[in-house]
């Protein structure tokens, strides 16, 4: 089809061959095989020109169009590509993304500075369909049942703890086991996340002697509720770490004591690429450093 168009473009075998850095051999062999293939010719050719015919004279605008269009998308995959080699994408959860990636992005910036990063800042469920989908490169996420295309690799543990207000009778407890929660006003999360699964899972029958008085959807809402005294709430640790908790504390919980693991999710088969091995290696050496080891009873 190249053939075709140079020839007809120049009117001349021996220009279009030279154009195309070919032999005239090459070039007639080719729009042989090309009218060969439509079931007709496609140029009249005389010792002093060569002319379009009908078929030639359909074919040549919508031949054009066809090298058009296939250089705007080689231009669009050159853009994406070198956008991709810019730019970092990954799955975070909420409390992960305020916590650590702050200082892990300044830390990356220092060593890719012309890098950009962007937080798909989700729930668990979420980060794992836009690591799944190729929206993120890789994901840190609680560690659950793992999808059979991702590969995922425990980082660290996280404990749930209890969070009270300064004020509140239970405030000065070194820890407390959930017995002696019953009776007291808490705050949970919604069932549709990962850290109300693993607190159901923990207790069993044990959550309905429990007075869950007040339901949200994100933990740092349960946080600011017990900031204003009206409850106790169970989150993981790091969620009172992204908040101003001077007038808060964080108790430990013990019989059971429950805890979340935090890991690494990506795709089985698309490795990673330097540059995104390096944010990751960041992130997982910040998520320890963060989280302080477990309280066994």
């Amino acid at each position: 089809m190249q053939a075709f168009i140079s020839i007809a473009e120049r009117g001349s075998f021996r220009a279009a061959a030279s154009h195309l850095n070919l032999s005239q051999t090459a070039l007639s062999h080719r729009v042989r095989k090309l009218e060969e293939s439509l079931g007709t010719p496609l140029f009249l050719r005389t010792t002093r020109q060569v002319s379009l015919t009908a078929a030639g004279t359909t074919l040549l605008p919508r031949a054009r169009r066809i090298f058009e269009d296939l250089g705007s998308a080689l231009d669009e995959v050159r853009v994406d590509v070198r956008a991709g080699e810019e730019q970092v994408s990954l799955g975070c959860l909420p409390t992960i993304a305020v916590h650590c990636m702050p200082a892990v992005i300044a830390a990356f910036a220092g060593r890719h500075p012309g890098v950009g990063v962007r937080i798909h800042d989700n729930s668990a469920s979420e980060i794992a369909d836009k690591v799944q989908s190729g929206e993120a490169e890789f994901g840190v996420t609680i560690v659950a049942a793992n999808r059979w295309d991702l590969e995922l690799k425990p980082v660290v543990k996280e404990p749930f703890v209890l969070v009270s207000h300064r004020s509140m009778p239970l405030a000065h407890a070194t820890s407390l086991t959930w017995a002696q929660l019953q009776g007291e006003p808490l705050v949970r999360v919604s069932a549709e996340t990962g850290n109300r699964i693993l607190i159901d899972d923990a207790l069993g029958a044990r959550r309905e002697a429990l007075t869950w008085r007040y339901e949200v959807q994100r933990v740092v809402t349960a946080v600011g509720l017990v900031r204003s005294r009206i409850g106790y709430a169970i989150v993981p640790q790091l969620a009172l770490d992204v908040v101003d908790a001077v007038d808060l504390v964080a108790i430990p919980l013990r019989s059971p004591a429950v805890s979340r693991t935090l890991g690494i999710i990506t795709r089985k088969t698309v490795p990673l690429r330097p540059v995104t091995r390096d944010l990751l290696s960041l992130l997982s050496q910040a998520l320890k450093r963060s989280v302080s080891p477990r309280r066994d009873e």
